[in-house]
């Protein structure tokens, strides 16, 4: 897992968790990192075994928990937490290939997140990853509990791809697919497979379906069978379809029904927007601007 080294800014004076970020009592340091928005309850389950988080200085461990009052510090600094600043957000983002799903990557390759809006609190945590040669819908959200619900094996839900394989496909291969094949990692199987179009030359496209995200599992289940991918693009998550209008680079918000439906998927509900704090202007108070096209969203 590649580690998140962007500190969180420090404080003056030493940081407690409060009553309104733990619920009605203690809670685990992943959830209550994760609710705000600071990573995915397994991204932080990481730092926790590697020593970078520290609950009243001392350095926690899996399974510790937090209480009001609580100091909490992440690579040495504090850590200020309560009601998250945003209401819940997912975006559909179109990922093209050469892009990696890191923030910093080692390699220096272009990475997904400097086309993503910015965020007053918490971080955008993406749902599952695409490898770098794989383009397509990736869903990001602030949340971290709906990011680990979606990509947790239990959900099963359904993601599909666009696939252009190289050569004619043979029926029983197709079979193989549908009915399971052994691979390194365990048994796997594609829950559909939809021949959507004769292609150029000698490739064919299908969609497939499947639902879990295993590394590479759509490219090892056709190699599996003697089969070579030349191009792949997921099109849909769970309800969330891509549509044609969100270009490479560029991204969207959910709808309203969009974000119902996969709230829904995870058993979740919609959290109530946060209360504003006392004082605070609304987007409007000043002069009003011209309506215009986000940066980096398609218009």
């Amino acid at each position: 897992m590649t580690k998140d080294k962007r500190r969180p800014a420090s404080s003056s004076a030493p940081s407690s968790a409060p009553s309104s970020a733990l619920g009605t009592g203690p809670a685990r340091i992943q959830k209550v990192l994760a609710d705000a928005g600071l990573g995915s309850r397994r991204e932080i389950e990481g730092w926790i075994e590697a020593g970078r988080i520290e609950i009243n200085g001392r350095v926690a461990k899996l399974g510790d928990r937090l209480g009001p009052g609580d100091r909490i510090r992440l690579n040495g600094r504090d850590l200020r937490l309560g009601a998250s600043a945003e209401p819940l957000r997912v975006i559909a983002y179109n990922k093209p290939e050469g892009e990696v799903v890191t923030r910093q990557d080692p390699e220096g390759r272009p990475t997904i997140f400097r086309h993503l809006p910015p965020l007053e609190q918490g971080r955008w945590i993406a749902v599952g990853r695409l490898d770098i040669n794989t383009s397509g819908l990736l869903l990001l959200t602030n949340n971290g509990e709906l990011a680990n619900r979606l990509m947790h094996p239990s959900q099963a839900i359904e993601r599909e791809y666009a696939v252009r394989i190289l050569g004619e496909a043979p029926r029983e291969a197709l079979q193989r697919l549908v009915h399971g094949v052994e691979l390194e990692d365990g048994p796997a199987r594609f829950e559909e497979i939809v021949e959507s179009g004769t292609g150029k030359g000698v490739n064919r496209w299908y969609h497939v379906l499947l639902r879990e995200g295993r590394n590479r599992e759509i490219r090892r289940l056709w190699e599996a069978v003697g089969l070579k991918v030349s191009r792949l693009m997921r099109v849909r998550f769970g309800n969330v379809i891509l549509g044609p209008r969100v270009f490479s680079h560029h991204w969207r918000d959910l709808t309203d029904e969009e974000l119902e439906g996969l709230l829904a998927l995870v058993g979740m509900k919609k959290p109530a927007p946060p209360r504003p704090k006392p004082g605070a202007r609304g987007p409007w108070k000043t002069a009003r601007p011209r309506a215009r096209a986000p940066r980096n969203h398609p218009r």
